[in-house]
């Protein structure tokens, strides 16, 4: 477990695609008993911690999921979910180049609670909740390409199954017509990060999640793997770094053109 931010009223973890945000049938340590765990050590607490859950996260999926460490952020956090205040940024690497760079999908989508899969249609029908999403090619390799994608709606598995539907399925994704599985038996979708307004200090939060160091672009029949969003987010980094030297540069300049003058 990697707590990624905290403050007195919320805590947000990087989930990796082994843990689980709530507890299931599979009697697995959910997340949310590992943060009541790690902040009654941390805190010294002498009695029971309350961590409240505000979204899900599906288990295969990796990310940003944020938590309530006070009731009061855990009912504003959960009309904010509810009324689309929180903007979460999503990336997800697929095998197949979409039909265009950047692009919204609209679809209806009708839930299997037996199969515990969505299926997505381009008309309205019963039972169907309309779902939309905005995507972006960001970058890509020789056989793969990584899309940014925001949520407009919150369905059951709306990305990995509207995604599918485009003829787009997400890497190691099994359940949705991906051809095979990652090694660690996650998929290649992780909630990059989340935006929103702190519901108490009403301050704008923004929180980044770290790629997990597998989510990578491996080129079929090749011995190396090109990590696509390392290298996007080293890319990033180092266009941050020099801009910090150039700044440098020209308050040195500055400095140096006034003592010339001085002198």
């Amino acid at each position: 477990m990697e707590v990624i931010y905290e403050d007195n009223h919320i805590i947000a973890v990087n989930k990796t695609c082994r843990e689980i945000v709530q507890g299931d049938k599979t009697g697995d340590t959910p997340l949310s008993d590992m943060l009541k765990a790690w902040l009654k050590e941390k805190y010294c607490k002498p009695g029971n911690v309350f961590v409240g859950v505000t979204h899900r996260l599906d288990r295969p999926v990796s990310g940003v999921v944020l938590f309530a460490k006070t009731s009061k952020a855990l009912a504003r956090l959960n009309e904010m979910f509810r009324v689309g205040e929180v903007k979460k940024t999503y990336w997800a690497i697929v095998k197949n180049c979409p039909p265009a760079e950047e692009g919204e999908l609209v679809n209806w989508l009708v839930r299997n609670e037996k199969q515990n899969k969505s299926y997505a249609y381009d008309t309205e029908r019963t039972n169907a909740k309309k779902a939309v999403l905005h995507y972006k090619v960001i970058a890509r390799s020789d056989n793969y390409y990584l899309l940014a994608i925001d949520l407009k709606t919150g369905r059951h598995h709306q990305i990995r199954c509207q995604l599918a539907k485009m003829g787009c399925p997400i890497k190691g994704d099994l359940k949705y017509g991906f051809p095979r599985s990652n090694p660690d038996g996650g998929i290649s979708l992780h909630s990059r990060s989340a935006e929103f307004i702190h519901p108490v200090s009403k301050q704008p939060v923004s929180i980044v999640a770290p790629v997990p160091a597998d989510f990578s672009l491996e080129s079929d029949g090749a011995d190396e793997e090109v990590k696509v969003v390392l290298t996007f987010s080293r890319f990033i980094n180092r266009m941050r770094s020099l801009s910090f030297i150039f700044h440098l540069l020209a308050v040195f300049s500055c400095s140096f053109d006034l003592l010339r003058v001085t002198i």
